[in-house]
């Protein structure tokens, strides 16, 4: 990885619901910058966010990765989908005044990368800037309990969709996820993850290792977005 030339941590405000904060992390070479929510139960410095970042910014992908309010202020529960996807919405905003220079792209883990593409999906006008929407482990439906009506709105996302998905995730039954993306036509790119569950663990059976699984989640984010350029 290159010198970072433009990391930091920074703060913004989400429509009544006081201010979050972000960190980002731009390698000098950035060619993209990835705007990344956490899941419901970590914030945006879990492990996994972190060493993801650090594998995104090897591959010239720079992050923005922010808080959703309720995460900010220390409480369990998420927020309302409301509040949630107008964070994302402000993410985005405040992304894109930090890399004006970058191409934007928008996504997260679990359910940061549902509660994005419902905020795509509603079209603010934050998004008109946002070339893609990545999803790492998009959660279809609680374990145990599949269904689809999760993914009901992403007939309405306009723009070009990554799904990352282990194989292992009880989030998603591929069963389910396949035939969705298949309905989404060109927008949708399915890569799934040998072996990997909903933290994209993978089986000692796999031939992988976990730290090279978070490689390919990485190596897979610059296929597809060259692919969208």
């Amino acid at each position: 990885m290159g010198a970072l030339s433009n990391t930091g941590h920074l703060r913004f405000a989400v429509q009544n619901a006081g201010e979050v904060s972000a960190v980002c992390l731009q390698p000098a070479s950035a060619r993209w910058l990835l705007v990344l929510a956490h899941g419901a139960g970590a914030g945006m410095n879990h492990p996994f966010l972190e060493k993801l970042a650090a594998e995104l910014a090897a591959v010239d992908v720079a992050t923005f990765r922010y808080q959703f309010p309720y995460m900010e202020q220390g409480r369990r529960v998420p927020d309302p989908p409301a509040v949630l996807t107008s964070a994302v919405a402000a993410a985005v905003r405040a992304a894109i005044e930090f890399a004006p220079d970058l191409p934007i792209l928008a996504g997260g883990k679990s359910m940061g990368g549902r509660m994005t593409s419902s905020a795509a999906a509603d079209r603010p006008p934050e998004f008109e800037n946002v070339r893609g929407l990545v999803f790492f482990g998009f959660p279809l439906h609680p374990p145990g309990r599949p269904g689809t009506k999760r993914a009901e709105h992403l007939a309405q996302v306009t723009v070009p969709m990554l799904f990352l998905q282990g194989t292992r995730d009880q989030f998603a039954d591929l069963k389910l996820l396949r035939p969705i993306c298949a309905n989404l036509g060109t927008r949708a790119t399915l890569r799934e993850i040998g072996t990997a569950d909903h933290s994209f663990h993978v089986l000692k059976s796999s031939g992988t290792n976990d730290a090279e699984v978070m490689r390919e989640l990485a190596q897979s984010v610059v296929a597809w977005a060259q692919t969208i350029s």
